[in-house]
C-alpha cells in the first residue's frame, strides 16, 4: 500500500521536439517572464530576487492555471545553469521539488526534455491524491502539451514530437 507522501508525489517526464535552433528554445525556456506570452496556463511569472550573472540563486514565483479549476503558486530557485543546455530549480510552495530543462541539438532540431519531480503542498491535494491521481496527471500533461504547441508558435517552429511519461 502506498504511504500518504508516496501519493502525493510525481515524476514526470516531457519531451518535446522542435524545429529551431538550440540558442532561441533556450532564450524563451531560460526566460520564464516570457511564459505567460506563450504559455496559456502560466498567469504570472515574476522574479523575486536576483542571482549571479547566470542567474543562479534568482528566485521567480509562479502561478499557473490549468485544465482543471484550481491555481498553483511555487516559488522556483534556480540552481544549476549550463547555457543552452540545462536549467535546474527547486521548487517551494504549493508544489515542492525540482524540475529540470535539458536542451540538446538534433538534426535541425532541439529537443526539450522537463523532468519534474514534485510533491503536492496543499493540504486538499494531498488529501485527494489516493482518488485524485489521475487527474492531476492528466491535467500536467495537457498543461505541458499546450506548452510545446505555445513554444512552437512563439518560434515559428514546428513541434514535431512530443512524448511523456
Amino acid at each position: 500500500m502506498m504511504r500518504a507522501a508516496q501519493r502525493s508525489s510525481y515524476s514526470f517526464c516531457t519531451i518535446w521536439h522542435l524545429e529551431a535552433a538550440i540558442e532561441d528554445v533556450w532564450e524563451e525556456i531560460y526566460h520564464s517572464e516570457r511564459w505567460p506570452e506563450w504559455w496559456r496556463y502560466v498567469r504570472r511569472a515574476e522574479k523575486i530576487a536576483s542571482g549571479d550573472a547566470d542567474g543562479i540563486a534568482s528566485v521567480w514565483r509562479f502561478v499557473w492555471h490549468s485544465r482543471l479549476p484550481y491555481t498553483l503558486q511555487f516559488d522556483m530557485r534556480v540552481r544549476q545553469v549550463r547555457r543552452p543546455h540545462l536549467l535546474e530549480a527547486v521548487a517551494s510552495g504549493d508544489l515542492e521539488g525540482i524540475g529540470r530543462w535539458t536542451l540538446a541539438e538534433l538534426q535541425g532540431a532541439t529537443e526539450v526534455r522537463y523532468d519534474w519531480r514534485v510533491r503536492t503542498g496543499k493540504v486538499w491535494m494531498r488529501r485527494l491524491a489516493p482518488l485524485a491521481r489521475p487527474l492531476f496527471v492528466w491535467n500536467h500533461h495537457e498543461v505541458m502539451r499546450q506548452g510545446g504547441r505555445g513554444l512552437a508558435k512563439r518560434l515559428g517552429a514546428r513541434l514535431i514530437l512530443e512524448t511523456r511519461a
